[in-house]
């Protein structure tokens, strides 16, 4: 599969995830086709995913600006069409607790404050566009894996409401009785605001969105080179080319470090994948998931999870290291595994969808959005950590902001900071092994402790 430490650009010779939500979509939008010729833009767009098309979209509707967008693949072929489909409160990986300690209370309330208008902006579009994504109700659970986590969990939702003014709270093991069964349920953290759809008929819908404010949606059409010349961006594909003034960078963990020097190890692009049963019986349900809200657990290698509208259960989390490794059948069979570990009822149960996608980590571990120095006009914003539904759409607009010539200063002093480098990127993969082995290490001593 396309592995963004090895490949220039996703291509035709990377095939398409068996992904349960290509199956029960619909028809893919209208596009513009592949690129042909030589086109002049105000504003390109490199990637057509949430945050791509987002952007695409506010530039037009926002600012009246018709950027054209180049997508390597189809629109939404990266994460945005492959995720585990939660729209939360959230975007990158650093716990409230570790935030608050470094950057301060008021950082903190800046940053959720942002956060929040994330969801708001993914709630706006869906209604704006009348997007049919079959939108489940609001509710996110946060459940203890090990009964020693709970009090963790108690602690949190203590910050929730008292730092973050946000109306948080902790429901015991006995009070997830109907709502979440099985060995691993000790306990969980519930955020009342944050739903689950279907993440790809949520891309599409913003994609046709753009397109009827006049964006251009180029699919199949890699960027292969990038030069400048008075003071404007050649952006070149297999069959053409785009002038444009400004550049908005929005691949996140797509992005190719031979892309843009100014973008080259800043994020480490992480493999999470996702299986997705046959239907559950009644019985199945009642003993696994009879809600159908938003859960993950509290691992250090964590899970995400949901009961679908059909009834198959979508399960997810990280595994792979490498794009060639990622078909290698261990890798399906750890997220079994730990499915039945957590919902025993379902051993047994054929898994009917296998499939996997790139989420991006900043060094920092907390997304970016900010003007790339020294490269002319070029926004890019990413690093979600594989919690960016709604942050990714809302930086859309940002970076549309941006390349209109607006300024965004919101007050959280990190993220429209210049990302770090990863230091010795030629062993990023290693360190990735390696710090994947101590956390499969530490939820084993986890294990073993909880008897």
């Amino acid at each position: 599969m396309y592995d963004p430490l090895v490949h220039p650009y996703p291509d035709l010779g990377h095939s398409n995830p068996d992904s349960y939500w290509l199956k029960i979509s619909g028809a893919a939008p209208a596009d513009d086709g592949a690129l042909t010729g030589e086109v002049d833009a105000d504003v390109a767009i490199i990637g057509g995913g949430y945050t791509g098309l987002s952007a695409a979209h506010s530039l037009a509707r926002d600012y009246g600006i018709k950027a054209t967008v180049l997508e390597a693949r189809s629109s939404a072929w990266g994460c945005s069409g492959r995720n585990g489909s939660f729209a939360r409160i959230s975007g990158g990986r650093v716990p409230w607790v570790k935030l608050v300690k470094t950057y301060g209370r008021e950082q903190a309330q800046a940053y959720f404050g942002e956060l929040k208008k994330g969801l708001e902006t993914v709630r706006s579009l869906i209604a704006e566009g009348n997007i049919e994504c079959d939108r489940q109700p609001d509710g996110v659970y946060k459940v203890a894996t090990f009964a020693q986590h709970a009090a963790y969990l108690q602690r949190e939702a203590e910050l929730y409401n008292t730092v973050l003014n946000y109306p948080a709270k902790f429901i015991d093991k006995n009070g997830l009785k109907g709502v979440h069964e099985g060995p691993e349920s000790q306990g969980a953290l519930y955020l009342p605001d944050g739903f689950s759809m279907n993440p790809l008929e949520l891309a599409r819908g913003i994609h046709r969105m753009a397109r009827s404010h006049g964006a251009r949606i180029h699919t199949n059409s890699p960027v292969i080179g990038w030069s400048n010349n008075g003071g404007l961006h050649y952006l070149k594909t297999p069959n053409g080319v785009v002038r444009a003034r400004a550049v908005i960078i929005a691949t996140n963990g797509y992005t190719s470090w031979k892309m843009h020097e100014g973008l080259a190890a800043r994020v480490l692009p992480v493999h999470s994948q996702v299986i997705v049963t046959a239907p559950l019986t009644e019985e199945q349900i009642a003993a696994s998931l009879p809600s159908m809200a938003c859960m993950f657990d509290t691992r250090e290698l964590l899970f995400y999870y949901r009961r679908l509208p059909d009834n198959r259960m979508l399960f997810g989390g990280r595994s792979a290291i490498t794009g060639k490794d990622a078909s290698a059948p261990r890798h399906k069979d750890y997220l079994y595994n730990a499915m039945v570990r957590k919902f025993p009822a379902l051993a047994g149960i054929p898994v009917e969808h296998w499939w996997g996608g790139w989420v991006a980590v900043s060094r920092n571990s907390l997304p970016y959005c900010f003007k790339v120095p020294g490269a002319g006009e070029v926004y890019a914003a990413g690093g979600y950590a594989g919690s960016g539904v709604s942050f990714s759409t809302y930086l859309g607009t940002r970076l549309a902001m941006m390349a209109a010539g607006k300024a965004y200063n919101p007050a959280v002093s990190f993220l429209t900071r210049e990302p770090e480098r990863y230091p010795f990127s030629s062993f990023i993969r290693l360190g990735q092994w390696m710090a994947y082995r101590w956390l499969q290490a530490a939820d084993a001593r986890q294990t073993r402790k909880a008897g």
